[in-house]
Order: structure tokens, then C-alpha cells, then sequence
């Protein structure tokens, strides 16, 4: 019988209707932004999650609308006098609404991996793990808002709960971290445990993966506040309603005292198995971690290009080209990891733009540059560069490439007139002396000195 009755919401109540507006949303949004996840399963997990910004305030609405139908249809007062439990009426209509919210959630989930399939060279099995904490995530708003609509069956209840839900899981996080950065935007202490309690996730990257633990305390969290919510749905007294609040506070409790602080940047760990070396061996050998694995036959033919120019000009030039494990800006904040200095005979080249189909996007020509401009760069950490390092770096570039040094936007008249001058300068030495300059300043780079590389700068100018 129970079954029937839950076939029965799902055909006829607005449970359907949820669930349809989540899945259409939540589809249009991730596939409108592919490149942000499309070869990455980690990263679609991720985006997944952040989805919940919008998929959440749907549940909590359409709940509460649910949660008004009896008084919206004048019955309660006809139900109340049946001898029948208030449980049996809502254990229906909230599995309906349950089985909604999460069909649709794991349907978006599906639809986009669609992207990643292809180009996918590194599955991590904890992606699916963080994927799926969306779902108690989204049962328990959908209940929590049954639960509100029922209590409070007001108009204005839906679209009042759409607005805090969306305040909550989309603006709160990144106001306390505004809170705890000063004027500079430099952070003064880490993001509380209570943050992940929300179950959104931002800015996590490649080459990280969300700790277990984490998951699986926002998983016992969920699940408890669900509990609530559906302990509140079913109510009818004051002691039941007081003890219906007890395995949210409890959960919550639990999950504060053993969540790491610091939001997403506490949660992610590295993966060691996404920064792990995938390598093409014909001819000088190239290499991309294994999280970009289908970036590889893209890259191959700029980096022996590169490569061939470095072994035309200098000596002792490096004879491989692997791509950087160092974790991007947002990926690394608030981390104190010890840089990994690369050999001599390595040149360690930055991720490319990848495309909306999982590849290397190489459009514009900036790619070969940025090889060549990583020959006269070593993982020192957080030892800070002078604009005339910059400026050096780009004529060193230059000299290798063979073409005069292109100006970048931010820099002044001065710094053009600067580069030109010292490119000019030093083209005109006799080939020799050129090699052995430029010999010097790279074995300077690699020791992390910056001495070497201001050499190819006119004295006066420096």
C-alpha cells in the first residue's frame, strides 16, 4: 500500500515538479560552463556540489509547498480525526519528494559525465564519494522545508525559505571568509569547522581530493538534520518536537569538533595518484600528471620544440619537459608545502588552458612562450620577484626564441625601452660569450638566485 501511495506523489504531487526544476537547472548551469570540469572527475564532483547553491533553495521551496498542501486544501481538521498516525500520511509524500530531489541530483551528475568520459585519464574513486554527500544534502532541505510549511502555511513560506537557503549555501561561506582577511586580502586566521557544515564546496584544484573524513562527517551531519526534518514533519507534540531537534544538534556538534578549519582549503589534501607522472618516450621525453593525462598528445609537439631550441643555444640544456605539480593560487592558499626543485636537465612547464572538450587549448601561441619563459624559472617558494626579474626573464625568453621580446600590458614605457635595449645588447656579443652569459644565469635560476638572470640587464638600468 505504502508503495502505491508513493507512486501516486510521485505521478500527481508537486514532488515531480522539483525534482524536473533541479534537473533542468542544474544541467543548463554545468553544462554551460564544461571547461571547469570536462576530463576531471574530481572536479565535476565538485561542481556538483557547488550546484547545490541552487538546487537546494528548490528543495527547501518545494518542501514547504508540499508541507502547506493540507491546509491549502482545508483537510487537516479531517485528518486529525482519524485514528490514523500522522506518520503514515507523511512518510509518503516526503519519500516522494526524497526520491525526487536525489534522482535528479544524481541525473545531473550523470548527464555532465558525459564530458568527462572521453578525456578522463584518472578516475578517483573518492569523487564519487564527494558527489553523493549532495544527496542527504538535499533530502534534508526538502524535509526541513516540508517541515516549515506545515508549521508556518503562509504564502510568502516557499519563496521566504528559497531566499534564506540560497543566503546560506551561496553567500555565508564567502562572508566569513571575507571577515577573516584584512584590507590586502591577506587571510589573518582560518575559515571556522561550522563552515563545512554548508555543503557547498569552491575552488579546490587538479591535483587535490577532499579528505574522507571530511565527507563522511558532512555525510552523518546530513543525514541527522534529514532525521530532524522528517522527526519535525511528523510531530503532533511538544516533547516530540523538542526531541526531534536532537540529532541535528547532536550531529552538528560532533562534525564541529572534528572537521578541520580553514573551509574547502582545511577539507582538500593532495591526491597522490592525480600528481603522478604519465610520459611520452618518443623522442625527448615529455610528461603531464596523471589528472591531465589527456592534455598529453596536445603538448608533446610544443615541448620538443621547445626543448630543440633550449639544446640549439645552451649548454647543458635541459632534455625533458614535465609539467608542474605546484597546486594554483586558490588551491594553495593558507598551505606552508615546501617547493620541489627540479633538475638541471628539467623544465617544468605550467598547466595550459584546457578547452571546453577536455584538451589542450593552445589557441593564441602563448604556450611555446611560456616553455621557453620556464627554462629560467625554479620552484623557490614564496621568495618574492622584483619587476626587473620579470623583465629579464622575458629578454632570457626572447634570446632563446630568437624574435625581440614582446612587451606585456602592465608594463611601463621605462620597461619596454629597458628589454629592448638589454635584447639588443646582448644579440650583439659574439656567440660565445652569448652562450656562456646566458649558461650562467640559468645555473643562477636554478639555485634560486636572481643575480645571474639581472646580468643581462645594462648596469645603469638596474
Amino acid at each position: 500500500m505504502t508503495g502505491r501511495i508513493l507512486r501516486i506523489e510521485l505521478r500527481r504531487s508537486a514532488a515531480l515538479g522539483v525534482g524536473l526544476l533541479s534537473l533542468v537547472t542544474g544541467t543548463v548551469l554545468l553544462l554551460t560552463s564544461t571547461q571547469i570540469f570536462v576530463g576531471r572527475w574530481m572536479q565535476l564532483a565538485i561542481s556538483s556540489r557547488s550546484m547545490l547553491v541552487v538546487s537546494l533553495p528548490f528543495a527547501l521551496a518545494g518542501g514547504a509547498w508540499l508541507g502547506q498542501r493540507d491546509t491549502r486544501y482545508r483537510v487537516n481538521e479531517l485528518f486529525a480525526s482519524t485514528v490514523r498516525p500522522r506518520w503514515h500520511r507523511v512518510i509518503p509524500t516526503a519519500s516522494a519528494l526524497a526520491v525526487a530531489v536525489a534522482t535528479a541530483y544524481i541525473l545531473v551528475f550523470l548527464i555532465a559525465s558525459g564530458w568527462v568520459l572521453p578525456t578522463a585519464g584518472y578516475f578517483p574513486t573518492s569523487a564519487i564519494v564527494v558527489a553523493l554527500v549532495g544527496v542527504p544534502a538535499l533530502v534534508a532541505a526538502g524535509w526541513l522545508g516540508m517541515a516549515a510549511g506545515r508549521a508556518v502555511p503562509r504564502v510568502v513560506t516557499a519563496p521566504i525559505l528559497a531566499v534564506v537557503g540560497f543566503v546560506l549555501v551561496g553567500f555565508v561561506p564567502d562572508f566569513v571568509a571575507m571577515a577573516d582577511t584584512d584590507a590586502t586580502l591577506t587571510r589573518l586566521r582560518p575559515e571556522p569547522s561550522a563552515v563545512l557544515l554548508v555543503p557547498t564546496f569552491n575552488g579546490l584544484d587538479d591535483f587535490q581530493t577532499i579528505a574522507t573524513r571530511v565527507s563522511l562527517l558532512q555525510t552523518l551531519w546530513l543525514v541527522s538534520l534529514a532525521a530532524t526534518g522528517l522527526l519535525l514533519l511528523g510531530a503532533v507534540r511538544r516533547h516530540a518536537i523538542a526531541f526531534a531537534v536532537l540529532p541535528a544538534v547532536l550531529a552538528g556538534a560532533v562534525a564541529v569538533a572534528f572537521l578541520p578549519v580553514g573551509a574547502t582549503r582545511g577539507a582538500a589534501v593532495v591526491d597522490p595518484v592525480a600528481i603522478e607522472l604519465v610520459c611520452d618516450n618518443e623522442g625527448p621525453q615529455v610528461c603531464v600528471r596523471r589528472a591531465h593525462a589527456a592534455l598529453l598528445p596536445d603538448v608533446v609537439g610544443p615541448a620538443r620544440q621547445a626543448l630543440g631550441l633550449m639544446a640549439a643555444k645552451l649548454p647543458n640544456a635541459p632534455v625533458r619537459a614535465v609539467q608542474s605539480q605546484q597546486l594554483t593560487y586558490w588551491g594553495g592558499v593558507g598551505l606552508s608545502t615546501a617547493p620541489t626543485r627540479h633538475a638541471d636537465d628539467t623544465v617544468v612547464f605550467d598547466t595550459p588552458t584546457i578547452d571546453r572538450v577536455g584538451r589542450a587549448d593552445l589557441s593564441g601561441d602563448y604556450f611555446l612562450p611560456s616553455l621557453l619563459e620556464a627554462a629560467w624559472q625554479q620552484e623557490c617558494g614564496d621568495q618574492s620577484e622584483r619587476d626587473e626579474e620579470l623583465v629579464a626573464r622575458t629578454v632570457a625568453t626572447a634570446w632563446l626564441s630568437g624574435q625581440p621580446p614582446t612587451p606585456q600590458r602592465w608594463w611601463e614605457p621605462a620597461d619596454v625601452e629597458r628589454a629592448q635595449g638589454a635584447y639588443q645588447a646582448l644579440v650583439s656579443l659574439p656567440q660565445a660569450e652569448q652562450r656562456d652569459r646566458m649558461a650562467a644565469a640559468r645555473e643562477a635560476v636554478l639555485d634560486c638566485r636572481s643575480d645571474g638572470l639581472l646580468a643581462i640587464l645594462p648596469a645603469e638600468k638596474r
